[in-house]
């Protein structure tokens, strides 16, 4: 399935004029159509930048994203572009353009944070846009990073000293500084480097303690800390200052071929490296998800209160899994429509259509929820499909007395006008009326449509008209009381024999019943494992994510001989291994939890032991 696609871009996240920040419905509910996993990439910089222009190429467009010729911010709030995703298969790209940081024209410079927050917080991959080179000044101007412990909390309740880094890490976006208009030679110490080793080289540390030293280092600190990933990228001037003013209006070979070519290789590394986005543990983001988890943010940042990822992270799960429940109702409910033909011919298979329509309801619950610890959404959902699948129980036992009573109407009409004309009342009429009624009984057990009451409105029928048998039997003077005797009998033991045919089409039900339940059991089961062997790869991914950044960022203090931090980090690495460890450790009990949920559900599942006896059992009794 391609990626959702939007013609142009639109505001996501405005700034109004009074500084309050404010999702838009349109945005919102674009949003919430995209059902594909996200990979969200957004741009951040001083305004007048060019991050506009990045954004675009991203994009495929030459247009979109408003690029502005004068000392004007174009871009307010924050804008947003859904486009099919260029590598990733089943993927969307959401790229967002944020308002320009630093607008003079602005009246409260606050909101810049804010916009900045919200940017790393969305994102999967976060582009810092800067003119010039990397130096203190530019580090100094983004002072935003090292705001961000004030601007987001990871825990509703946490430690004042507890080191947020590492949840940081969990979260954070891939980053990449932009270097525009770039004008300097690659070399350090006059030996050519890379981008990357030009950005290593600017973010590190100073050694010491002094007031001058802590403030050269944070921000630097904090660029290391946060970000799991780093990138750089220079890029030579697009233009002439002239052709600079119409920059979206110029083809390739109107720009300069280096910077051409810079921007191919920016945009290959975004399509292949961006990683969709996720929530703590792995939980992959969809549209959907990422117009609520904006929602939630801007929602807290509107009521003064600070973002809190623990805290958005149980919303988001309330609000998905209720949806995901509505959308496997709806599923179930849909496709039983579509695919029941009232009455089934038999109960099973009524029963082979619900198995596979439940099957598909449940994934879809367990592909589109998470979190859902104490199985409170699963429960939810099959206690939904037990009642609607009660429901069709009954009205496909409904149906088919309607059919069948519509049958022996017509079938046996015959019969009623022999009955009506007093013609079995005479000698030998006994042993015509027992031979009409068989063959007008195989006639009727011959037609095909009946559905799963056959039996029993045929047995219906012909307790109706015991008491004309009797009366026929009693009037037939060529039989003696001996053989009348015999056929009395015959007629209980033919009376019996539709009972237990009744009964056994009854029983037949109930069988399909108690298959269905174990069938839902085993497929739940095995959807759950599943589900628990993908979030537990996925968790495993994201610890691995974080002992290669910490790892990292190790090897880089040894090497600048920052012992002491090196020995310090060290012992957060080794927290992170041992919480890792735990979790793998854990996993047989994990199991063994949903496990005994499982079990313990089981009396909610379509066609249970428990249905029989209770809920199935009640609805049906009156047909029974």
């Amino acid at each position: 399935m391609a990626g959702f696609s939007m013609a142009e871009p639109m505001c996501l996240i405005e700034n109004g004029k009074d500084g309050k920040l404010c999702v838009q419905p349109k945005a919102f509910k674009i949003l919430e159509q995209i059902r594909q996993r996200v990979v969200v990439v957004a741009v951040v910089g001083h305004y007048r930048t060019g991050k506009s222009y990045l954004m675009n190429q991203l994009a495929g467009k030459r247009n979109g994203f408003a690029l502005g010729a004068t000392i004007q911010s174009k871009t307010k709030g924050i804008w947003m572009w859904c486009v099919p995703h260029p590598v990733k298969k089943d993927h969307t790209l959401v790229l967002l353009d944020t308002e320009g940081l630093g607008d003079v024209e602005k009246g409260d410079q606050k909101n810049d944070t804010w916009i900045f927050s919200l940017a790393v917080l969305l994102s999967s991959m976060l582009v810092y846009n800067s003119m010039g080179t990397i130096n203190n000044e530019a580090l100094q101007q983004l002072h935003y990073v090292t705001e961000l412990t004030e601007r987001i909390k990871v825990k509703s309740q946490q430690d004042e000293d507890e080191d947020e880094s590492t949840e940081f890490l969990r979260v954070f976006p891939s980053f990449v500084w932009s270097v525009r208009d770039f004008t300097l030679m690659l070399e350090l110490d006059g030996k050519p480097v890379t981008a990357d080793e030009y950005l290593q080289n600017a973010l590190m540390l100073k050694p010491g303690y002094s007031k001058a030293a802590q403030m050269y280092n944070l921000p630097r600190s904090c660029l290391r800390n946060y970000f799991p990933t780093r990138k750089c990228f220079v890029f030579d001037r697009p233009a002439t200052t002239e052709k600079m003013r119409i920059l979206d209006t110029l083809a390739d070979a109107d720009l300069d071929p280096s910077f051409v070519k810079q921007v191919r290789e920016f945009c290959c590394h975004v399509f292949s490296t961006a990683e969709s986005k996720t929530l703590k543990g792995g939980v992959h983001v969809t549209g959907t998800l990422l117009g609520n988890l904006v929602k939630i943010y801007v929602d807290a940042i509107c009521s003064n209160q600070i973002p809190c990822l623990e805290n958005a992270v149980l919303s988001l799960a309330q609000i998905q899994n209720a949806k995901a429940v509505a959308q496997a109702i709806d599923h179930y409910k849909a496709q039983m429509v579509e695919r029941v033909a009232y009455p089934t011919e038999s109960q099973e298979e009524l029963s082979q259509i619900h198995r596979v329509v439940e099957k598909e309801a449940l994934k879809i619950l367990i592909d589109c929820s998470f979190k859902d610890d104490d199985q409170k959404y699963q429960q939810m959902l099959l206690q939904n499909l037990d009642k609607m699948y009660a429901e069709i129980l009954i009205k496909n036992i409904e149906e088919s007395k309607k059919v069948c009573e519509s049958i022996i109407k017509h079938v046996f009409q015959p019969l009623e006008d022999q009955l009506s004309s007093g013609r079995y009342v005479s000698r030998g009429g006994y042993k015509t009326f027992c031979a009409d009624i068989q063959r007008f009984i195989n006639q009727y057990r011959s037609t095909s449509g009946k559905g799963v009451q056959a039996e029993e409105a045929l047995k219906k029928y012909l307790d109706g008209k015991k008491a004309f048998q009797d009366s026929i039997l009693t009037a037939d003077q060529s039989l003696t009381e001996a053989e009348r005797q015999i056929q009395a009998e015959q007629a209980k033991a033919q009376a019996l024999e539709q009972q237990h045919r009744a009964e056994k089409e009854m029983n037949d039900i109930y069988e399909k019943l108690l298959k269905d339940q174990e069938q839902s059991h085993k497929e739940l089961t095995q959807q759950l494992m599943e589900k628990m062997e993908e979030d537990r790869l996925n968790a495993a991914k994201e610890y691995d994510r974080m002992l290669a950044a910490k790892l990292k960022e190790q090897e880089d203090l040894l090497s600048q001989n920052f012992n002491e931090r090196a020995e310090l980090l060290q012992q957060n690495i080794d927290a992170l291994k041992q919480e890792k460890r735990a979790m793998e450790s854990n996993k047989p009990s994990f199991l063994g939890n949903i496990l005994g949920t499982v079990g313990s559900v089981a009396m909610f599942l379509p066609g249970g032991v428990s249905k029989v006896v209770g809920v199935t059992s009640s609805l049906l009794s009156r047909f029974f």
